[in-house]
């Protein structure tokens, strides 16, 4: 599992105008199976997205064609963990 971490580089108004390709973006990894969960920081400062994906450099390819990646709006990092112990409705997430 790998949790990305996006961080804007730019003012919030440099950002805005790519909102909607990023979510466009974000529907199209749901619907491929490849994003769990995503959200706004708070403060806005970036965003978090996690991934089960099982290849770190298929994931960092896939993430390269994120807008806001494309547009140099975010750095990104990406964290890889080993989710050993998750609440019930999260145990699709565990691994061995």
């Amino acid at each position: 599992m790998f949790i990305v971490s996006l961080t804007y580089k730019v003012p919030l108004e440099q950002v805005e105008p790519h909102l909607a390709a990023h979510i466009a973006y974000l529907d199209e990894q749901y619907a491929l199976g490849n994003f769990h969960a995503s959200g706004r920081k708070v403060p806005r400062t970036g965003g978090i997205i996690l991934s089960k994906m099982k290849d770190k450099a298929a994931l960092l390819k896939i993430l390269a064609e994120d807008p806001f990646q494309k547009h140099q709006l975010v750095d990104c990092e990406v964290t890889e963990f080993v989710p050993s112990k998750t609440c019930d409705e999260l145990n699709f997430m565990q691994e061995a």
